[in-house]
């Protein structure tokens, strides 16, 4: 479709110096093409977010029809206990790529975090002292672990601009290897009694496990921080452009350092909630984890550029990452399987947000 020429006037100088009119050569404007680009621009973004949420509910029914033990409790069960670590280590990443950057360590820092706790707590336990303070120790232990770790990685990105991928890639081998000098390599199973009975208790007629509360209530919060805040709001400016950020007064190396910071905590908390699932601390937790949580980063809409990306589009993620694997566990598929296919989603999941990139351009 189009419309007929349209002569367009401005103001101009003759060559006496006179002012009078110019006229600009007619163009023909093509209301066709641009209206069918805005179409597929709005396709492009509404499906971004909703995509995700549709593939996660085929795979549940491929699952149902062709497993008899999925549609139930116990599978519920087994795919919300398995996506608790993913979820965690999703959520404290997606503050991480919307800002820009990437922490490829937070499995390992997962690993690390555990079983200096479960080293910490056995000890006290040696000593006589309480369940209770020795669980609140272990925690604090846990956390700090992974703040120390998180902030390791924020001060060698941004103090010496290394990076990001090569620093966290550093610590990932870093945390690994010391997380098997702790205790001679060897797992630790002289825990509290209680916090075993804590990660393994179900409510709510036995649909939610306490672990799986804690981590509802971590992505809520983050949710809302990412969303409603002014930290939120200063993550996605410095992801979408780090020197406008920077020209309106946003400390981008400060706020960058805190973006880790809060990454490493959570992989702390997830290591604190893996051991309390797992009933003992094994130098194996979390090892290959980070793919898995990154996936669900990308799947649920964030762009690995950085500016864009949601909590609630991580949640989807992290539940179809553990959907699939639980679902092939069910279905008795070699384990082999799971990386597989994980690893093919995340690729799928970045091929679609570069079309979506490609789109946003072309406007």
């Amino acid at each position: 479709m189009s419309v007929p020429p349209v002569e367009q006037r401005s103001s101009a100088v003759t060559d006496d110096g006179r002012s009078g009119v110019a006229v600009r050569p007619a163009k023909r404007v093509r209301l066709g093409m641009p209206m069918r680009a805005d179409v597929v621009r709005r396709v492009v973004e509404r499906g971004g977010s909703l995509w995700t949420f549709g593939v996660l509910v085929v795979i549940v029914v491929g699952f149902a029809l062709t497993t008899s033990n999925f549609f139930t409790k116990a599978g519920w069960q087994a795919v919300s206990l398995n996506s608790t670590e993913v979820l965690l280590l999703a959520v404290g990443g997606t503050f991480v790529i919307v800002a820009g950057g990437i922490d490829l360590s937070v499995g390992s820092v997962l690993g690390l975090s555990g079983i200096l706790s479960a080293d910490v707590m056995s000890r006290m336990l040696d000593s006589h002292y309480g369940a209770t303070p020795t669980m609140a120790v272990g925690l604090v232990v846990a956390l700090a672990v992974g703040g120390f770790a998180g902030a390791t990685n924020g001060l060698v990105i941004t103090r010496f601009n290394v990076n990001p991928f090569i620093v966290t890639l550093g610590m990932l081998g870093v945390a690994r290897g010391a997380t098997q000098l702790v205790h001679g390599g060897q797992e630790i199973s002289n825990l509290p009694l209680e916090l075993t009975i804590i990660g393994n208790t179900f409510v709510l007629d036995g649909w939610i496990a306490i672990p799986v509360a804690v981590a509802v209530v971590v992505s809520i919060v983050a949710w809302l921080f990412l969303a409603k805040t002014r930290y939120g709001r200063r993550t996605q400016a410095i992801g979408s452009n780090v020197q406008a950020a920077m020209r309106t007064g946003i400390n981008v190396k400060r706020h960058m350092l805190r973006t880790y910071i809060l990454s490493g905590l959570i992989a702390g908390l997830a290591g604190f909630s893996a051991m309390a699932q797992l009933g003992v601390a094994t130098i194996t937790a979390g090892q290959g984890v980070e793919l898995s949580a990154i996936a669900a980063v990308v799947i649920g809409g964030a762009s690995l550029s950085g500016g864009r990306g949601s909590v609630a589009g991580t949640v989807t993620g992290a539940m179809m990452v553990a959907v699939l694997e639980t679902g092939l566990v069910i279905a008795k598929a070699n384990s082999a399987w799971q990386l597989i296919v994980v690893g093919v989603i995340l690729i799928g999941a970045v091929l679609v947000d570069q079309q979506r990139q490609r789109v946003a351009r072309s406007e």
